[in-house]
């Protein structure tokens, strides 16, 4: 394909796959070819409320010429073997965070797409959106300085209470660090750069859990993940991070707050894409708003930006190199907390260009 919108093939027709077919079909750069899943039938059924005209497995959705991305919405522990299909197919790759279970994956599929010549893009995007991508304008202009330390926070009592088929949430690959903390330490690492070394403990509050939603609602699963981990960061640019992520709290807390050597910003939940933006300085008793500007459009703008790229020739930025050094940071934390010590890191994230306040995910540019 040398031209016009990029054809896209979503694999994965779950909870999620809604809010990227909604994005992605008002986005005139790309087209939604088919929808796949190992339940055919849920595939048919997204791909009739989206009026995607093709749907089965992951097969067929492999066999659409006209398919260039394959976007892998599958659960954590399929993600390596569907993207490693898809790269053998001869399509990019963009996938669900997070890249893979463990490092050595990730590496092999990052591997597989050098050797041939393919793309992989990575969720999550949401750092991408207005509220992060003004929040990482404000520290590169020096509103607050040069940034010190950084806070973040998210927990929560745990998913089990709505989603309807929980377990895979408290099972290795995921849990709050595997689950929400891409969200946290994505935003962090695109604006930072690279993590060197990590200390982390961890603990499991309860081993079973009760669904309390849906048609399973009452049925008690096991726990296989710590459901609460404290880590602390140190970035090769010189700011530390202390990060929470907990399924063990009755109160809900999404924040991330940088700390500079003239004041604070408080970032939006990186779980978003809108704001607000906060700014408070030394001397200052209050918090004050900042402009948020940029797009908001949802989960698929990291996929839009990848076709974008792939046109062009240019770097995409949820890119499969930033989704490793992030996996690679999640899998040390989890060292860490097992052997209760400094883990380093090996590999190390790219620079991420902020994208321009004007960028239109809804403006078509590929002719």
């Amino acid at each position: 394909m040398t031209g016009g919108p990029v054809g896209v093939a979503l694999v994965g027709a779950g909870v999620i796959s809604s809010q990227y077919l909604t994005a992605l079909s008002s986005f005139p750069d790309v087209t939604v070819l088919s929808v796949a899943d190992l339940d055919v039938e849920r595939a048919r059924a997204q791909a009739e409320a989206f009026g995607v005209p093709a749907h089965g497995d992951l097969a067929s959705a492999l066999a659409i010429p006209e398919v260039e991305i394959v976007v892998n919405l599958t659960i954590p522990a399929a993600h390596a073997e569907v993207a490693t299909a898809a790269l053998q197919a001869g399509k990019h790759v963009y996938g669900e965070k997070p890249l893979a279970l463990a490092p050595s994956d990730g590496a092999k599929i990052l591997a597989e797409a050098q050797a041939r010549g393919l793309r992989v893009g990575s969720a999550p995007d949401t750092f991408l959106g207005a509220g992060l991508q003004s929040a990482t304008r404000a520290v590169r202009a020096g509103l607050i300085g040069e940034p010190v330390s950084a806070t973040a926070v998210t927990q929560g009592p745990g998913p089990e209470s709505w989603h309807p088929s929980p377990e895979f949430l408290f099972q290795y690959g995921a849990g709050p660090l595997f689950d929400i903390g891409p969200y946290y330490l994505t935003a962090l690492v695109s604006l930072f750069g690279s993590v060197t070394r990590v200390a982390a403990t961890s603990r499991q509050a309860r081993t079973q859990r009760v669904i309390g939603s849906g048609p399973k609602a009452g049925t008690v699963f096991d726990v296989e993940v710590p459901t609460h981990v404290h880590a602390l960061l140190d970035f090769a640019s010189g700011p530390s991070t202390s990060a929470t992520f907990s399924f063990d709290s009755a109160v809900p807390r999404r924040m991330i707050e940088i700390t500079g050597t003239e004041g604070t910003l408080s970032l939006p939940d990186p779980n978003t894409f809108e704001g607000p933006l906060q700014i408070r300085k030394f001397g200052e008793k209050e918090w004050r708003d900042l402009p948020v500007a940029g797009t908001t459009a949802g989960r698929g703008v990291g996929v839009l930006d990848m076709a974008r790229a792939i046109r062009s020739g240019g770097q995409h930025r949820a890119s499969g190199e930033l989704a490793q050094h992030v996996l690679e940071l999640m899998a040390s934390i989890t060292d860490s907390g097992e052997r209760h010590g400094f883990v380093g890191l090996e590999s190390g994230a790219p620079a991420v260009e902020t994208l321009p306040e004007d960028w239109d995910p809804v403006a078509p540019t590929l002719t």
